[in-house]
């Protein structure tokens, strides 16, 4: 008996990566391995999620991943750029920029709150995926027509995109923690009020205001 064999029938546990119900190498896509962690972040399992928990869901070795993707993070920008590029867009028309931005940051707040990866990746960098720039363009454009002017329209967007990006982690933060007995005062529950739906809404109204004031 030659020494593979041998060790075969003393080892059973030693298989091959088909036999072990593995993918064959070169098998799996970039495309697959972004549906597969998309799948577990719209189940809320991002966190839980590494690289080798997402091979074994795949059935391939680990390295087998690292050759489409750098490393969790990388996967994760892919992840929510696919998610936000169905959630952005109002239903509101252009032409009626205050209707369409209101809609604009409130579909953005909703997506950040609802969605905690794309929360985490939009709080660990600027993001510049494909979504997320022609969010940025549609709305530069759609607030020109505001202000006047492209310069005017950045700045506009830079204060409404702030403003929704820190409501949100506030309002994801907040939503996450259980009170304590002493702070079921109403006190305590007047300040959880500010980070509402209704209390976003009321900001960027204030917000809004502002930008048409500084236009005129």
């Amino acid at each position: 008996m030659g020494v593979m064999a041998r060790r075969s029938a003393t080892n059973p546990g030693r298989r091959t990566a088909a036999s072990a119900g593995r993918a064959p190498w070169g098998t799996i896509s970039r495309e697959q391995v972004v549906d597969a962690a998309t799948g577990v972040v719209k189940n809320g399992g991002y966190e839980e999620m590494t690289i080798r928990s997402l091979a074994a869901d795949l059935g391939v070795a680990p390295m087998s991943l690292y050759r489409h993707v750098r490393d969790k993070d990388d996967l994760l920008d892919e992840v929510v750029d696919r998610l936000l590029a169905k959630a952005w867009r109002p239903s509101a028309s252009p032409r009626d920029w205050r209707s369409w931005v209101v809609e604009a940051a409130e579909k953005l707040r909703r997506f950040l709150v609802n969605q905690p990866a794309a929360l985490h990746v939009y709080l660990q960098h600027p993001v510049v995926s494909p979504s997320a720039i022609a969010r940025m363009n549609t709305m530069i454009d759609v607030l020109s027509v505001a202000t006047g002017d492209e310069a005017s329209a950045r700045r506009a967007y830079a204060a409404i995109h702030t403003y929704t990006l820190g409501f949100a982690a506030l309002e994801a933060s907040r939503a996450r923690r259980t009170p304590a007995d002493d702070e079921t005062d109403g006190r305590a529950l007047e300040l959880a009020a500010y980070t509402s739906a209704a209390q976003f809404a009321e900001g960027l109204r204030y917000l809004l205001e502002g930008i048409q004031r500084q236009a005129r």
